[in-house]
């Protein structure tokens, strides 16, 4: 079989630049032994997994992590604890990175101080201001200075139900710099979608807008917010931004009893010292939140130290990022690509966000960010770039995209048809590099590689350090097969803990249960001769519509609210519609005796699950049945259901109680179309 063309390479001179060169000249090779025989990335993500601790220690140190000095050569006791206990056999007996060490990931992120631009927000009118990283640095002392008068102190909780604006960077840095833990829900959820995070981790202060604008059209957030802080008790203080309306004037009574403006918070005269708490490698920086496939959504406790050392290496090594740069990711405050996007302020990069729709109608509004603020890693989805082709956007010929090195996309797998869009239509000398991770790590599996070519379908590399591998169901590595995405190796930003999760049990039931010991990402995979990867989707019943990865149950807690419903089940379809290949939500329901599927029903459904959870929740089709699959064990089966819309045969039909029921939904006609 020829071998495949690549779509890009690098030249001589771009790999001789690439920060991933520097970090193999100037920091491995030097170690001697067998780190003289790295000569490319390939020797080094062989030589970065056969010795982590040594391949961690660099990076610490190429990266420049500030963190409490010592009396001896190293900030830390020892790299590694643990490195044979992948799976914590509780809570607190995992493995441990970095012991003794101590930092601060706020102050790892506030390093510069200068008049470049930190922070440029642009919405869907266009850019709207600017922070310096001294205007940023400012601004974080004089919030933390609020948080700490609000009675924060280390490990209390802190939650952001906030668009991505700067005021979402500011108040996640204050936070963090004084050792408490920052967690984020985008604003178009509802209600019960940000109670089921936030009700679960007792946050002190709430940080809000009044809304946001999306597409047009003003949303506001300050009822939804009424409702979510009925069921917060430990909310003892809100903090408004004013998003949407002009600063409110001296007199302006906050729309909450007790609640501040955000410009009352931050205070005025001269800002206080900025000071930082630091704290062991492992203190927790972040809690995310699964997606509430199998209930309310876990929450994965994630590590300031782990966190930062991985995020540079990805910035540094896969992305090639530096201070000069200009980076922007599409995402929102609710996804783990703010938090990754956010970690390139530690690069001395700048960050440009974005709060409004991707695609509006007539106005090619992203790649008008890119050319006017000369972005140079530009992130988004594989969805985003399949809709800007069906749209028949040539950016080559409409925009400056000179600035413009690399094109980062996640979300969903990148169909090759888009890696051609974007070398025909976007940019010829462009790095376009897939990349693919999640929540659960907050950080990537595979990514990209500077110094190695782009093929079409493929994601570059495994990330340096992380040991992955495709198994089959047996166990047995495999190349050129598609299989289980696992890890089978620590790496330093596995969740530290889970949330309310004392002895451990969820988190190991979460990765560990296949295969003990070894790490289950829930990814079909594939790992090509040259070293590349290719993501088929997920091997769970997550959906994926529009590459907006969402849980099922959120949209069951509301369906199964409505009187008519007995039960429902819901998958994904793969369908190809007028916007091409996507996964389309498709909600079955079992209704009361004597009730019927009508028109009116269907609308008070959506409705109800577009008001409490998202509108990327709600369902294109919904069907009534009259029985649902389940399992012995009484757990309604997604995987049979979805296997036999698409034709597929059911691989655990013998553990099924009712398997007749499956008849239901075989060549459904209401499907077809």
């Amino acid at each position: 079989m020829t071998a495949p063309t690549p779509v890009w390479t690098p030249s001589a001179e771009q790999v001789a630049r690439a920060r991933v060169t520097h970090f193999i000249r100037d920091a491995v090779q030097p170690l001697g032994g067998a780190a003289r025989d790295v000569v490319d990335t390939s020797s080094l993500y062989e030589w970065s997994i056969a010795n982590p601790e040594a391949f961690w220690a660099q990076v610490w140190q190429f990266c420049g992590v500030i963190a409490d000095e010592r009396d001896d050569a190293t900030p830390w006791d020892a790299v590694l604890v643990g490195r044979d206990r992948m799976a914590p056999p509780d809570a607190q007996l995992g493995p441990r990175w970095f012991t003794g060490a101590r930092l601060n990931f706020a102050e790892n992120l506030l390093r510069c101080r200068d008049d470049r631009d930190a922070l440029v927000l642009w919405n869907e009118q266009g850019v709207v201001r600017r922070l310096t990283f001294a205007e940023l640095a400012d601004a974080v002392a004089r919030c933390a200075a609020f948080l700490r008068g609000a009675g924060v102190v280390v490990g209390d909780r802190v939650a952001g139900f906030v668009p991505n604006v700067p005021e979402a960077v500011i108040a996640m840095l204050a936070t963090a710099s004084i050792g408490a833990v920052w967690s984020s829900c985008s604003p178009d959820f509802g209600p019960a979608g940000v109670i089921d995070r936030f009700g679960q981790i007792a946050p002190k202060v709430l940080v809000t807008a009044d809304g946001y604008r999306h597409g047009g059209k003003t949303i506001d957030c300050l009822e939804r917010v009424r409702d979510v802080l009925a069921s917060l008790p430990s909310v003892e203080h809100v903090v408004v931004i004013p998003n949407l309306s002009p600063p409110p004037r001296a007199d302006a009574a906050p729309p909450f009893p007790g609640a501040v403006w955000w410009s009352d918070a931050l205070g005025g005269g001269a800002a206080p010292p900025l000071m930082f708490e630091r704290l062991p490698f492992d203190h927790p920086l972040y809690v995310m939140y699964s997606s509430g496939t199998t209930g309310l959504p876990k929450c994965m406790v994630h590590g300031a130290g782990g966190t930062l050392l991985q995020h540079l290496k990805e910035l540094v090594l896969h992305t090639d990022l530096s201070a000069d740069d200009r980076i922007f990711y599409f995402t929102t405050c609710g996804w783990m690509m703010w938090n990754w996007m956010v970690s390139s302020l530690a690069v001395g990069s700048t960050v440009v966000l974005y709060d409004g729709a991707p695609l509006l109608r007539g106005r090619p509004i992203l790649w008008n960010l890119v050319a006017e603020e000369r972005v140079s890693v530009f992130g988004t989805s594989a969805k985003w770039l399949a809709l800007t082709e069906k749209e028949g956007a040539v950016p080559r010929t409409t925009h400056d995209l000179s600035a413009l090195r690399t094109i980062l996309s996640t979300g969903s797998p990148l169909a090759e048809h888009s890696f051609d869009y974007v070398y025909a239509s976007v940019k010829r000398d462009v790095r376009l590099s897939s990349i693919s991770g999640g929540t659960d790590i907050i950080s990537c599996f595979a990514l990209g590689d500077p110094a190695s070519p782009v093929y079409r379908g493929e994601l570059q590399t495994r990330g340096f350090g992380m040991r992955v591998e495709v198994w089959r169901e047996d166990g047995t590595p495999v190349v050129g097969e598609a299989g289980e995405l696992v890890c089978t190796a620590p790496f330093p930003s596995m969740p530290v803990w889970f949330w309310n999760d004392p002895d451990g049990a969820r988190y190991r039931s979460a990765y560990f249960d296949s295969w003990p010991d070894v790490w289950r990402h829930g990814d079909w995979a594939e790992l090509t001769p040259r070293g590349g990867m290719v993501i088929h989707g997920r091997s769970d019943a997550t959906l994926n519509p529009g590459g907006v990865r969402i849980g099922t149950a959120e949209i069951y807690r509301q369906v199964e609210q409505m009187p008519e419903v007995v039960e429902s089940v819901v998958i994904g379809q793969e369908f190809t519609g007028k916007r091409g290949a996507d996964v389309r939500v498709v909600l079955f329901v079992r209704l009361r005796h004597g009730l019927m599927l009508d028109d009116a029903l269907r609308e008070r459904i959506r409705r109800q699950i577009r008001e409490h959870v998202t509108p990327h929740h709600v369902p294109k089709k919904i069907l009534q049945v009259t029985d649902i699959p389940r399992t012995i064990s009484g757990k309604i089966t997604e995987l049979a259901v979805r296997d036999v819309v698409h034709g597929r045969p059911v691989k655990n039909g013998d553990a099924l109680a009712n398997p007749e029921a499956l008849d239901l939904y075989r060549d459904l006609a209401e499907l077809r179309s």
